[in-house]
């Protein structure tokens, strides 16, 4: 049995509540904007920014553009995990924000291409790599702030609420587009974009005030960081890099055809109005929001490998059904689907990647580890809503979903090839680790 070691903080640090929160402002700021970007794609910017084109060459260009941000992601992963694991998880997850934050707002104020011609779309794409940058160095910083200030009992609780800034964010952005449907012309999709100042105000002032990851602090004091970190993760566990990196895929991209292909497909194919489909997102992000913090809870009682095969088992079976009932062109069951893909499919594997992705690197390598496997299946994800077009011209909607059954088979093979990370023996010894640090504080007191 480990011994509990006084720089552990067995039973979290007195500000763990507060990293956690902080942490999960700025993922729900990424996934505001994400969520925000996919819509405005969806609905708005193939008028907006390629007037020119057909329909289906506007939409496919602007999904294009989404895909260009997720391209810049690894990137940014690289540069914010490095800086993660050398200078601390801190001054990354500040900088990123802030990054982050200004280019969402400059998407808002962005000329059309009635405005200024094909400057729009350069500008459109510009602001993507910058956002790119930014939100490739964010979830990094903030899961591993969130773990490492959290009690070793309940990391699978704590990092699940950082990312709850997934449904959080999704429920919020479509909630902005709900509202300023009404608005005449670019103000539509301008508003959205513009109203994230606000969340990143609130992000910002709760960072500043967040105290250094207690590991981190303690592998620099004992001389146990890395010369080259990216290079001595890739080098030395390239097997967990590739596993974190397909667990990841079937969750993002999963959800890149689940809710940002499927809203323009339903749109296009005239099977539901916009209000109703953003109305079902919204439902659905309601019960996102509870569900994610549920499945993080769940993997500290039952460990992370169960929850994630679980969720991506019911990716590949859901595929065909998904589409057949949103054929039918019902509103009932489109929230259905939209519940199911999200709330069962998605959030389940997003409620256990935070404490089992960390748990997979060791402290020195582990923003560098985490951050590269994640944004790397970014660049899948991003480019899915574009693949998703093209296989419904190529073989109708039996493409798209087939599709999203296959990335839920990559994701249920790697939970089977992945460590588990916290079984019943790992349990049992945190279990006690927190007993007897439990028993040290009250006699402390």
């Amino acid at each position: 049995m480990s011994s509990v070691n006084a720089g552990d903080p067995v039973l979290g640090t007195p500000h763990k509540l507060r990293v956690a929160i902080g942490s999960a402002v700025g993922t729900t700021v990424e996934n505001y904007d994400f969520i925000g970007y996919g819509t405005a794609a969806a609905l708005y910017f193939g008028t907006a920014f390629f007037p020119d084109a057909d329909p289906v060459t506007a939409t496919l260009l602007s999904f294009a553009t989404l895909g260009v941000g997720f391209a810049a992601r690894p990137l940014g992963g690289i540069i914010g995990g490095y800086l993660g694991d050398k200078i601390g998880r801190r001054p990354v997850l500040i900088t990123s924000l802030l990054v982050m934050g200004i280019a969402t707002v400059a998407i808002g104020l962005l000329p059309t291409y009635s405005a200024v011609g094909l400057l729009a779309p350069i500008l459109l794409v510009s602001v993507r790599v910058i956002q790119g940058l930014a939100f490739g160095a964010e979830w990094g910083g903030a899961i591993l702030m969130t773990f490492e200030h959290a009690p070793w009992k309940r990391k699978g609780q704590y990092t699940a609420i950082p990312q709850a800034g997934f449904p959080l964010g999704l429920l919020l952005a479509n909630l902005a587009f709900l509202l300023s449907a009404g608005l005449p012309g670019d103000w539509a999709w301008r508003v959205p974009f513009l109203l994230s100042a606000v969340l990143i105000g609130a992000g910002l002032y709760i960072r500043l005030k967040v105290e250094e990851s207690p590991e981190f602090e303690n592998a620099k004091q004992e001389g146990e960081l890395v010369r080259n970190p990216l290079l001595t993760v890739i080098r030395d566990d390239w097997r967990n890099l590739l596993r974190a990196f397909s667990l990841r895929v079937a969750e993002t991209a999963g959800y890149a055809v689940a809710i940002t292909y499927v809203t323009s497909y339903l749109i296009s194919n005239e099977l539901a109005e916009r209000p109703d489909t953003i109305l079902a997102i919204v439902i659905a992000a309601l019960v996102g929001l509870v569900a994610t913090l549920f499945w993080g809870r769940l993997t500290d009682r039952v460990g992370r490998r169960p929850v994630y095969v679980f969720g991506t088992a019911l990716i590949v079976v859901f595929g065909i059904p998904m589409f057949l009932m949103l054929n039918t062109g019902q509103v009932g069951l489109i929230i259905v689907v939209f519940v199911v893909a999200f709330a069962l499919c998605q959030n389940s594997l997003a409620g256990a990647q935070g404490s089992w992705f960390s748990e997979l690197f060791n402290t020195s390598t582990r923003s560098s580890g985490a951050s590269l496997a994640y944004q790397l299946s970014a660049v899948v994800s991003g480019f899915t809503a574009f693949w998703a077009v093209g296989l419904y011209e190529a073989f109708g909607w039996a493409g798209p979903a087939v599709l999203f059954s296959v990335y839920g088979l990559i994701g249920l093979v790697a939970a089977l090839l992945t460590p588990e990370t916290y079984g019943p023996a790992r349990r049992a010894e945190v279990a006690e680790l927190t007993r007897q640090a439990e028993l040290a504080e009250a006699g402390a007191r």
